[in-house]
């Protein structure tokens, strides 16, 4: 009498063989596509966009490939504002832990580089016949400066302004005055009016 086979428990499937293991998909980081979302949305709108994005386009060019939104959110925790962070010390900006100096380096670029923009439209525009846009334009190029500056806003008889030039810097919480130096050159550039300005730092 023939022995009947053993009945086992394989099977088989058409396209699977009997070694292949079943593995878990990588998972994709979390931010994937999210620089090209917020680049796009940037596009669109991009006074739509809280500070703590536009950082995030900044630090892109610095980082080419994490999330960036922690360190952007961490940096504005430590300074305050988008403005305070751009106006930041860099050696400062360099100690928050994920930014270093190459980060700090490229924010100051940045600042340095809006700081020229909002020049070039004073120097093109009446912008200085108020005390209110002497103040916004006074507080956009020195507000955050690490130590004390006499400033010196030379205006001419229509208050445009001719050049805006530091005399004199100090220390942090000290500044020499040379009024013969300030009648000086208003007389150099013709100037009809000077507005002279001093800050008070707040850094450490």
């Amino acid at each position: 009498m023939a022995k009947k086979p053993e009945e086992t428990n394989d099977f088989s499937f058409p396209g699977f063989s009997d070694t292949a293991q079943l593995t878990p998909k990588t998972a994709k980081p979390h931010h994937t596509g999210h620089r090209d979302r917020l680049r796009q949305r940037f596009r669109t709108a991009p006074d739509a966009l809280a500070d703590y994005e536009l950082l995030e386009l900044l630090l892109f060019r610095t980082i080419a490939r994490a999330d960036t939104k922690p360190l952007a959110k961490a940096l504005l925790a430590r300074f305050g504002s988008l403005a305070e962070v751009l106006g930041a010390p860099e050696k400062l900006i360099a100690e928050v832990p994920g930014a270093g100096a190459s980060v700090a380096l490229d924010l100051k670029i940045a600042e340095a580089v809006a700081r020229r923009s909002a020049r070039s439209e004073v120097m093109r525009r009446e912008v200085l016949a108020s005390w209110s846009k002497v103040v916004e334009y006074c507080t956009a190029a020195m507000a955050h400066e690490p130590r004390e500056q006499f400033r010196v806003l030379f205006l001419d008889k229509k208050n445009r302004l001719i050049a805006d030039e530091v005399q004199q810097q100090g220390t942090v919480d000290h500044t020499p005055v040379y009024p013969r130096e300030v009648v000086r050159r208003a007389l150099e550039l013709s100037a009809t009016a000077v507005i002279l300005v001093h800050n008070h730092p707040t850094w450490p």
